[in-house]
């Protein structure tokens, strides 16, 4: 059998884990959270990085932090996770669905500016497969009409984008926040777990106290403050020292895991090419975007050829998977979108399909299921 994921370990999760809880202090913000910090900060040159329990209450307090009120609107793919866009939602905020580009599922870059109205706040682009929207674009339009940017960078660690004028920039780190993911699925996991990107220094101090439940106790153990107390809203979104311990053992070992996967994106392109099947396509990376092998996927003609090849497949032991359905006509949804058709989200909701992907695939296995295609 061929799995969709299986977590990669790199040894010392466990004794990291151990050492975390030998320390006497297993609650977050401790020893190894302050190295995963630093690690992003330095190697990426993020202003400010906050580990939180997942991206999706990274998301959720960017919502807080651009302080979004009821009436609000930001503008979001359709095609993609409902964190991306539940995050606004739970703050009283309508969602604008933007469509899907034709060559690529993520947000038609071309398409946002016709949704822009006197209420919209934000734009939440994200990184589909870890391969860059076009963020020149993005940022032209926010500056243009004073909006927030917000990155879901959850697929996107360890990816850039290159502006017009040859400047690169690492996915996270372009607009005012992003919003980064260790689930088990993603390069570098943490079993669950995920990341806020602060750009923006008027968010760092006010980041810190809506992680630690609206208190300023951050500032109380740095000795900023003789005592803290409840000082704005907030939830407890940081995690415990035991995922950031899990995450450092995966950091440390960042370069050579995509390396890795760079190798099995490279062998699962080299194989389905000399298919030269005309019923799908394969991954599209623009010149602007590098691709961080977070999956491989295929794009085929139609439901009924994506539904035979999963059959195929299931039937030699291998799973690949389908992705995101459409939002705009998501049960909870479809009577609060404004009713456009969002031709290309759909199609990739019903022809997109994604090949299992993980550390330990060997080329055999890349074979065995790429035989299913041709």
């Amino acid at each position: 059998m061929i799995p969709f994921n299986k977590p990669f370990l790199t040894g010392k999760e466990t004794q990291y884990i151990q050492e975390a809880v030998a320390s006497g202090k297993i609650s977050g913000d401790g020893v190894f959270t302050k190295k995963c910090h630093n690690f992003f900060e330095t190697k990426y040159g993020f202003k400010k990085c906050l580990l939180t329990t997942s991206c999706t209450d990274a998301l959720e307090m960017a919502a807080i932090l651009i302080n979004i009120q009821p009436g609000d609107e930001v503008i979001a793919p359709s095609y993609t996770f409902v964190s991306t866009v539940n995050a606004f939602v739970l703050r009283g905020a309508k969602i604008v669905f933007a469509d899907s580009r034709a060559d690529h599922p993520g947000i038609d870059e071309d398409g946002i500016e016709a949704l822009i109205t006197p209420k919209t706040k934000a734009i939440v682009p994200v990184h589909y497969a870890g391969v860059a929207c076009d963020m020149h674009k993005i940022m032209s339009l926010a500056n243009k009409y004073n909006l927030f940017v917000i990155e879901d960078a959850a697929q996107a660690i360890d990816s850039f984008y290159k502006f017009p004028d040859g400047t690169v920039k690492p996915l996270g780190s372009i607009g005012h926040l992003a919003a980064f993911s260790f689930h088990e699925t993603k390069n570098i996991i943490a079993g669950e777990g995920g990341m806020l990107v602060i750009n923006d220094e008027r968010f760092i101090q006010r980041a810190e106290i809506i992680r630690e439940k609206g208190t300023n106790r951050s500032a109380f153990f740095r000795g900023e403050v003789d005592k803290y107390g409840w000082v704005d809203v907030g939830s407890s979104f940081l995690p415990s020292e035991i995922i950031a311990a899990f995450l450092w053992a995966q950091l440390e070992n960042l370069e050579k895991i995509q390396e890795k996967r760079q190798s099995i994106w490279s062998y699962y392109g080299k194989r389905l090419s000399k298919c030269f099947a005309a019923s799908f396509q394969l991954p599209d990376v623009p010149d602007y975007a590098t691709n961080n092998a977070h999956m491989f996927y295929l794009v085929f003609n139609n439901l009924e050829d994506r539904s035979l090849a999963i059959e195929k497949c299931k039937k030699e032991g291998i799973h690949p998977v389908f992705h995101y359905l459409s939002l705009h006509k998501s049960e909870y949804y479809k009577n609060k979108h404004d009713g456009r058709q969002l031709n290309n989200s759909d199609h990739y909701s019903n022809c997109l399909l994604r090949l299992p992907f993980y550390y330990e695939l060997e080329e055999s296995n890349i074979l065995s299921i790429c035989k299913n295609f041709e």
